[in-house]
């Protein structure tokens, strides 16, 4: 009888069990503020203006997010790494204008070797910047802001007063931005399926999972023998080539492209992934946070908008949730090792 209730015991007991460990893990999410910031700033908005969420409203708010999205996944990758890269608007800029004048040159050219040609003019300009900061040794952040301005001054000299407009590129091309699947923007999905594969990369490869070694502690990667220098170079180059896709997709999406596409897009990126839960530290964050982040900045613009609030209270939000992600961060980081350190003294 008693062994009959045991098992009886056990088996309600660990399923409970499993359940509250699923809570608690959902709770630990760093994506979880980000979700619940954007679920109820979207239902704010809706109670006070409906015309929000309207088939068009959300396809809008879906367009907005996508170049950003494909931006923070390739700056997570170096922000993981302790590093980061000023210079993705003027790359952007310069891949979008190439996308123009190729079209111009060759306008049948098959569109998917634009795709090719801009995400390799992309990764090329990463891995300029990549090469820069390994061989040299100069923080990331003093070598990209230089390369933002070479970047910029090489587009504005390429295209000088010189714009590409909608009607100079083919119409397939175009209807990327326009078309639907599954009540989805192509160019979305396309965006969609970036971050998930890596989202895959990171969390399912050892390439991947040496970021994180790499940021939480470079000289602790090293004894362990991780090729840092290398890691970091293929993770500039592969924010190039995040870049360069962003770049056609602009000349897709917007009207126009010239000398000036791309301007302070920079700070909007690392806003956005620094908002979707990755350390500015480094070591620690995800892809997917990255991108809920650029979701969420753009829906507040657009929820602001709808709301007609001034454009400067927009940008002072922005800025408060930046200051509020990197405190979040610092506090927990700082609570993570003091319990560490309770936990190897009491092991002494």
């Amino acid at each position: 009888m008693s062994s009959a209730l045991d098992h009886k015991n056990a088996t309600t007991t660990v399923p409970a069990d499993g359940a509250r460990g699923a809570v608690a893990a959902l709770l630990r999410m760093r994506e979880l503020p980000v979700l619940i910031a954007l679920a109820l700033l979207v239902l704010v908005t809706y109670l006070i203006n409906p015309l929000f969420l309207t088939a068009q409203g959300v396809k809008d708010l879906l367009l907005n997010a996508t170049i950003i999205m494909i931006l923070a996944v390739g700056q997570t990758l170096l922000i993981i790494t302790r590093n980061i890269d000023l210079s993705v608007g003027s790359m952007l800029g310069l891949v979008a204008f190439g996308t123009g004048s190729i079209f111009s040159a060759v306008p049948d050219v098959p569109i998917i070797a634009v795709f090719a040609i801009g995400m390799a003019f992309g990764a090329l300009l990463g891995a300029f910047n990549g090469a820069l900061v390994t061989l040299a040794k100069v923080p990331a952040l003093v070598i990209t802001l230089g390369t933002l301005y070479v970047y910029r001054g090489l587009n504005n000299a390429w295209a000088g007063g010189k714009q590409f407009f909608a009607g100079d590129r083919p119409e397939e091309f175009g209807a990327l931005s326009v078309n639907t699947l599954l009540g989805f923007p192509v160019i979305t999905l396309l965006a969609i399926v970036v971050v998930i594969a890596v989202a895959i990369y990171m969390s399912g490869t050892r390439p991947g999972r040496d970021l994180y070694a790499i940021g939480s502690d470079p000289d602790a990667a090293t004894a362990f023998g991780i090729k840092v220098s290398k890691r970091v170079f293929l993770a500039f180059l592969a924010n190039g080539a995040l870049a360069g896709l962003a770049g056609v997709l602009y000349a897709s999406r917007f009207n126009s492209v010239g000398a000036t596409t791309g301007t302070g897009m920079e700070l909007t990126v690392v806003a956005a992934a620094v908002v979707g839960g990755v350390a500015i530290f480094g070591g620690s964050g995800s892809v997917t946070g990255a991108a809920l982040g650029a979701v969420l900045l753009t829906t507040i613009t657009s929820s602001l908008t709808a709301l007609r609030v001034d454009k400067f209270w927009q940008q002072a939000i922005v800025g408060v949730l930046i200051l509020t992600a990197i405190i979040i961060d610092r506090v927990a980081s700082l609570r993570t090792a003091k319990k560490l350190r309770i936990s190897e003294a009491r092991n002494v």
